[in-house]
């Protein structure tokens, strides 16, 4: 049954995407105890960002939007699929293997690259040392990528979607362990990272092998199959690389004022996750289904899954939205503001916060939209509108910077975000009907929009009566957990009033074949 199918994976996926994301609060909640917002925890985020950035280029970005749709196919049809999986490893191990050297050598100008900032203090020196140390990350994460997708493919989405959850794990490991042995903090996190990369590969590996893909590389060849895997995956990896382009423009803004680096890294935390458990996880599953079902010419199954992927994003993401711009303060100062992280610290990261907020529901969306354009195979119109989204954001963020600061990166980043959604929305409305959201999605997201402004209304007063709470010591979490359950249940239940949110629609998913 594919609606059964569609709704297990995405409760599967964003299960584990939940718990990674719950991990990754307590995982940064230490990090800013330990090191605050001060050079040491930049340098690291830096580092840490480089091998994930080529991460999203090579991998998740655009080699899995090509080869998820390419397999599938092969899967169904008994066409191969493992040599073409075998050959698809061997060729991405090779080019991330030469990456990997060509990094070493030349990291000082990669993180002057992301963080020009950085050439004026020991901030470079401290971060060239950590990304050398985490870069390897790259090669192990990205043979992770292709060997999810190839899971996904097959239906089996727990060990992909519980690979993220080792990074965790380990990190917290190591906080723990360096501040038991007394090791410094940034170095110790820094190894932590490939020792996880390695991690999630057998992970993911084993997984595969008990689907029946145990895969090995050889000798790497150029297959027809191949070639026209490179094809496909070209206007992806470039649209990544604009994608990256944008990232690097927000950094590079940041990165001239102090603190302002691990104040985006701290609030990027509590948006990513509902955007994690949402979006990713409805993307994950939804290309695959997409591909199915279009192969199938099913074109009123694709839009009954499209439609009701985007109901279920919309529906979880903006009260998200919209609790992360009423109460970013509350939820910064419970969550961080300890150790080395200060109440300025706080304000700081909070306006960003609430500035990512803001354009939480389209970093879904475009999970949601992308899908339909790499099912058909289509990763060129994605690459243009990442184009117009870079020239929104370059425009924003180096426009505004002199005037607002820090923050105007975080602007050009919601912005950005929402011109890539408009336009991959407007490129699927004139794919036809199968690419449209139906009527019940635009019923639902009016329902959904009453219930959000009630809720926000009700965590606006409830600040107001808990602010006393809020602020005091052995309380404060107590506070915030009264706080962000009495809009929940405020949500859900004007969302049932208004229609948004029926058990019935829950229960129809599951049994729609």
């Amino acid at each position: 049954m594919a609606g059964i199918r569609l709704v297990r994976g995405f409760l599967t996926v964003g299960g584990w995407t939940a718990m990674s994301r719950v991990l990754g609060f307590v995982r940064d909640i230490a990090i800013a105890g330990a090191m605050g917002a001060g050079p040491v925890a930049e340098a690291f985020f830096i580092a840490f960002s480089l091998p994930n950035m080529f991460r999203r280029f090579f991998a998740e970005g655009a080699f899995n939007t090509a080869f998820v749709p390419m397999f599938s196919k092969k899967v169904e049809g008994d066409d191969g699929a493992m040599e073409f999986a075998r050959d698809a490893l061997t060729g991405l191990a090779s080019i991330l293997l030469v990456l990997t050297i060509i990094a070493q050598i030349f990291m000082p100008a990669l993180v002057l690259a992301m963080a020009s900032g950085f050439a004026a203090d020991e901030r470079l020196d401290i971060a060239t040392l950590y990304g050398r140390i985490a870069f390897p990350y790259i090669f192990f994460i990205s043979l992770s990528a292709l060997l999810s997708g190839l899971l996904n493919a097959v239906g089996r989405f727990a060990a992909a979607a519980a690979a993220p959850v080792l990074l965790n794990v380990i990190f917290l490991v190591a906080i723990a362990i360096a501040a038991f042995a007394g090791f410094e903090i940034g170095l110790t996190l820094a190894w932590a990272i490939p020792i996880a990369g390695v991690a999630q590969l057998a992970l993911v590996w084993t997984a595969a092998a008990r689907a029946g893909y145990r895969i090995w590389p050889r000798r790497p060849r150029m297959t027809p199959e191949l070639k026209r895997l490179a094809i496909i995956a070209g206007p992806a990896a470039l649209a990544q690389g604009v994608v990256q382009v944008n990232l690097l423009v927000g950094r590079q803004v940041s990165s001239f004022f102090d603190g302002a680096i691990a104040w985006l890294s701290y609030a990027d935390r509590l948006y990513q996750l509902p955007l994690g458990i949402v979006g990713i996880g409805i993307g994950i599953v939804l290309l695959p289904d997409l591909s199915r079902r279009l192969r199938a010419e099913d074109e009123g199954g694709a839009r009954w899954s499209f439609s009701r992927a985007g109901e279920i994003a919309l529906l979880l993401t903006i009260p998200s939205a919209v609790a992360l711009m009423v109460i970013p303060i509350p939820l910064v100062q419970v969550l961080f503001e300890r150790g080395a992280f200060t109440t300025d610290d706080t304000a700081k990261t909070a306006l960003a916060v609430a500035v990512y907020g803001l354009g939480l529901p389209a970093f879904v969306l475009q999970k949601v939209l992308q899908p339909v354009y790499f099912a058909r195979g289509n990763t060129k119109t994605p690459f243009y509108f990442a184009l117009v989204s870079l020239v929104v954001n370059a425009g924003v963020a180096i426009g505004l910077a002199p005037v607002v600061g820090y923050i105007a990166a975080a602007f050009g980043t919601t912005f950005a975000g929402w011109a890539m959604t408009l336009a991959l929305w407007i490129g699927t409305a004139r794919m036809g009907e199968s690419t449209r959201f139906d009527a019940r999605f635009w019923r639902k997201l009016w329902g959904i929009l009453a219930a959000s402004a009630i809720m926000g209304a009700e965590l606006w007063g409830g600040l107001v009566l808990l602010g006393p709470m809020l602020g005091t010591p052995g309380v404060e979490i107590l506070a915030l957990a009264i706080l962000i359950l009495s809009g929940t249940v405020t949500y859900f239940v004007a969302g049932r009033i208004f229609g948004a949110v029926r058990l019935s629609d829950i229960k129809a998913m599951t049994r729609r074949g």
